[in-house]
C-alpha cells in the first residue's frame, strides 16, 4: 500500500509540480477577474462601481475557498480532491463564454419586471455571484491544500509557505498582464476565459494521467472543455443583433457598430446609449454635435469663423469634426481619443476624413503637454456610461480655460441629466462656473444629454442673434434659429455653497450612476409592459 501510494505520488516528490500549480492558479484567478470586468461592461459598464463588486465577491469567494481548502486537507491530505476541483473549476470558466451572457441577460430581465431602483448595481452583483463565486472558490482551495502538501517539518515550514505565496503572486502579475494587454485585445474576452480555463483543465489532467486514475473524470472534463470551445468561442455580446458590422473589444471598450442604410452608429456599450452617429444622407443628426455647431459662433468676433481652432477631447468617431467642417468650413481641427481601435473604426466605418488628424492620447495629458491655445474646445470624454473623473475636476477645467483664447468657448457634453438637486448635472455645471466667467446650457430635444457652453469673455444674446444671421449653411441656420432659443444662463451660487469636483474628490461614478437609475425607474414601465406582452423577447427587443 505505501509503495503505491509512493508511485502515485512520484509527479509531486520534488514539489515543483505544486508550485506550477500555485503559480497557474494565482494567474487564472486575476485573469478571471479581469475577464468579468470585460463581460460584464458591454451590459453594466466599466465603472468603479461595478470593479468594487466584482473585486469584493471574488475575494469572498476566494477567502471562503481558503478556509475550506485548509479544513478540507486537514481531514483528507490527498491531492486527489484539490485536482478535481481545479479540473471542476477549469471546466466552469470555460462555460462561463458559453453560459455567461444568457445569464446577465436573464438577471436583468428578471429584475426589470420585478424592482424599481438600482438595477444596475442588483443585476452586475447578482451575475457576479452566480458566475463567479464557485470558479473562484475553487481556486481559493488551491494555496491551503499546498501548504498540507508541501510542509515536510516545521524547521522548513516559512520557507516553504514563502515560496507557494511567491509562486502565487507572480502568477498573478502574469495573469494580470496577459489578458489586459494582450489575449483580451487580441483575441477577445471569450478566447481569454477559454484559455486560462485550459491552462487549469491541463494542470489537472497532467496530475491524473500521472497517477494512471480518474480517466472517466479526464474524458468527461476534456469533451465539456471542447463543447465550450466551439460554442463559446464567439466575441458577441449582442448575440441577438444581426444586423452589427463590426464587434469587437479594445484595452479600454467593447465596440459594437450597427450600420443600416440611413445611418452608422457606434455604442461602447450593449445596452445603453450612442457614442457615435453618421446620416448617411449627410443630414444633420439631431443629436448634441449639432448643438455644439454653436461653439465656433459663439467664439468668433465677426462672421468669418472659418479659421478657427478646434480642439476635441473625446473624439469618438469623429461626428463633431466632420460636422464642423461640413457646416463651418473649419479645417484647423485636432482630435484627441484615447482608444486607438475606436480611431480605426472612424477611419473604416465613419469616413472621417485623413485630413483630420487625431492624436491616440488621456484628453488631459495631452492638454498637460500641449501648448497651443485654441479657439473652440470639445470636452467629450465618457468610457461607456461613465465619466472620467480626471476630466470632470476643477483642475481639469482649468488646463482647459489656460488652453482657450481671449475669446474661447469649452463646450461640455453631458450624457445624462438629472433635476435633482446635488446631481451630476450640478456638481459639473458649478464646477465649470467656478473655473468661467459665464456659463451657460441647453437640454438636447428628445435626449438625455445637456451641453454646456463656457467662457471667460462676455456673450450677449443681441450678438448671438446677429451671429446666427452669418450661418451660410440653410439646414443648420434654421436648426439654430429653432433649436437654440436656448441660451439658459447657468444660475452661479455663492462659493461657499457650489458642489465642486476636484481631483482629490470627484465622486461622478456614484453620481452618474443615480443619475442612471432615475432613467432606468423612468423606463421600466415600458419593460414591464413589453414582458407582459411578449415575454423575454419583447424585452430583448424593446432594449
Amino acid at each position: 500500500m505505501e509503495q503505491g501510494e509512493k508511485k502515485e505520488r512520484k509527479l509531486l516528490n520534488n514539489k515543483i509540480y505544486l508550485y506550477m500549480t500555485e503559480f497557474f492558479s494565482g494567474m487564472a484567478i486575476m485573469a478571471v477577474e479581469l475577464g468579468a470586468s470585460r463581460l460584464l461592461a458591454p451590459y453594466f459598464s466599466s465603472s468603479q462601481i461595478v470593479w468594487t463588486i466584482i473585486i469584493a465577491v471574488i475575494m469572498i469567494a476566494m477567502a471562503l475557498g481558503n478556509i475550506y481548502g485548509g479544513r478540507s486537507a486537514d481531514k483528507n491530505p490527498n491531492p486527489d480532491v484539490l485536482y478535481r476541483r481545479l479540473i471542476i473549476s477549469a471546466v466552469w470558466i470555460a462555460a462561463i463564454p458559453v453560459l455567461g451572457k444568457y445569464i446577465i441577460l436573464l438577471i436583468s430581465g428578471v429584475l426589470i419586471v420585478t424592482i424599481n431602483h438600482n438595477l444596475l448595481i442588483i443585476a452586475a452583483f447578482l451575475a457576479c455571484l452566480i458566475i463567479f463565486v464557485m470558479p473562484c472558490f475553487l481556486l481559493g482551495t488551491v494555496t491551503p491544500s499546498l501548504v498540507k502538501y508541501t510542509v515536510d517539518n516545521l524547521d522548513t515550514q516559512g520557507s516553504t509557505v514563502g515560496r507557494l505565496s511567491a509562486f502565487n503572486t507572480i502568477g498573478s502579475i502574469v495573469g494580470t498582464f496577459l489578458p489586459t494587454f494582450i489575449t483580451i485585445p487580441t483575441v477577445g474576452t471569450s478566447i481569454t476565459f477559454l484559455i486560462f480555463s485550459g491552462i487549469v483543465l491541463i494542470l489537472g489532467i497532467i496530475y491524473f494521467i500521472a497517477q494512471k486514475k480518474k480517466f472517466i473524470l479526464i474524458i468527461v472534463s476534456t469533451v465539456l472543455y471542447v463543447l465550450c470551445i466551439i460554442f463559446g468561442n464567439s466575441d458577441k455580446f449582442a448575440f441577438w443583433e444581426n444586423n452589427l458590422a463590426y464587434e469587437g473589444e479594445s484595452v479600454y471598450n467593447y465596440l459594437q457598430v450597427k450600420d443600416d442604410e440611413s445611418e452608422t452608429i457606434l455604442s461602447t456599450n450593449v445596452l445603453f446609449g450612442v457614442q457615435s452617429i453618421r446620416n448617411k444622407d449627410d443630414s444633420l443628426t439631431g443629436m448634441y454635435y449639432d448643438y455644439a455647431l454653436f461653439a465656433p459662433l459663439l467664439a468668433s468676433k465677426d462672421s468669418d469663423y472659418s479659421d478657427e481652432d478646434v480642439l476635441i477631447l473625446g473624439m469618438g468617431t469623429g461626428t463633431y469634426a466632420s460636422e464642423l467642417k461640413k457646416y463651418l468650413g473649419i479645417n484647423n481641427i485636432t482630435g484627441v481619443e484615447i482608444d486607438e481601435k475606436i480611431i480605426d473604426i472612424s477611419r473604416d466605418y465613419f469616413e472621417l476624413e485623413d485630413s483630420i488628424p487625431v492624436v491616440a492620447y488621456d484628453g488631459r495629458a495631452y492638454l498637460s503637454a500641449e501648448k497651443k491655445k485654441y479657439d473652440v474646445i470639445m470636452v467629450d470624454a465618457y468610457q461607456d456610461i461613465t465619466i472620467p473623473f480626471q476630466m470632470s475636476s476643477r483642475e481639469f477645467f482649468t488646463e482647459v480655460k489656460n488652453h482657450l483664447k481671449p475669446n474661447g468657448i469649452m463646450v461640455l457634453n453631458m450624457n445624462m441629466r438629472s433635476g435633482e438637486k446635488a446631481s451630476i448635472n450640478e456638481y459639473l455645471s458649478d464646477t465649470v462656473s467656478d473655473v468661467f466667467k459665464n456659463v451657460y446650457y441647453t437640454d438636447v430635444s428628445a435626449s438625455l444629454n445637456r451641453e454646456l457652453f463656457a467662457s471667460n469673455a462676455d456673450i450677449r444674446r443681441t450678438n448671438i442673434i446677429d451671429r446666427l444671421k452669418n450661418v451660410r449653411n440653410s439646414e443648420l441656420r434654421s436648426f439654430f434659429s429653432e433649436e437654440l432659443i436656448f441660451y439658459e444662463k447657468y444660475h452661479v451660487k455663492p462659493k461657499g455653497e457650489r458642489c465642486i469636483f476636484t481631483d482629490d474628490k470627484a465622486p461622478v461614478e456614484l453620481l452618474g450612476m443615480k443619475v442612471i437609475d432615475e432613467v432606468i425607474s423612468d423606463e421600466l414601465g415600458y419593460y414591464k409592459a413589453a414582458f407582459k406582452k411578449d415575454g423575454f423577447k419583447g424585452l430583448l427587443e424593446g432594449m
